[in-house]
């Protein structure tokens, strides 16, 4: 069985559509807190009130960390989306932490963020536009079938 991990944007339905497009394939996936509020404010939930906002956000981005790091390590691939919307630091970040760590990496990014990327786009091995780019790459590699 395959683990991919899914990082990066929480604002749009990529992660439902390679999902739901992997059906059947030998894979499983693992993602972080995709619910936004749940994510900034689960340092504070679990270890605490923070006055400080500082404080309060370095609490969830180490309780986060943990989730993350354990999706990564796990992974067999891991697939980072960059979105339209934000900047995902975070993202680029999981992206270096996973070539760090030498997984086989995917990045998922709309063709105008192509020259911001570049340096990430250098540690992965392959670069898709769509969420079915990604689905077509998961199945070659479990089944060696090309899409059509």
């Amino acid at each position: 069985m395959m683990k991919v991990y899914l990082s990066g944007e929480i604002h749009t339905d990529w992660r439902e559509q390679i999902t739901q497009g992997a059906e059947g394939l030998d894979v499983t996936f693992s993602s972080p807190v995709t619910d936004h509020g749940a994510s900034d404010d689960c340092g504070v939930a679990i270890l605490g009130a923070e006055p400080n906002k500082y404080w309060h956000d370095h609490k969830g981005a180490m309780v986060n960390a943990i989730r993350t790091r354990k999706g990564i390590e796990d992974a067999d691939v891991v697939v980072v989306r960059f979105g339209d919307k934000y900047k995902q630091w975070n993202a680029a970040f999981d992206a270096g932490y996973a070539a760090a760590l030498g997984k086989s990496i995917i990045v998922l990014n709309p063709p105008e963020h192509q020259h911001a990327l570049k340096e990430v786009h250098a540690a992965a091995l392959a670069v898709a536009e769509e969420p079915q780019q990604v689905v077509e790459i998961l199945r070659y590699v479990l089944t060696g079938t090309l899409p059509g």
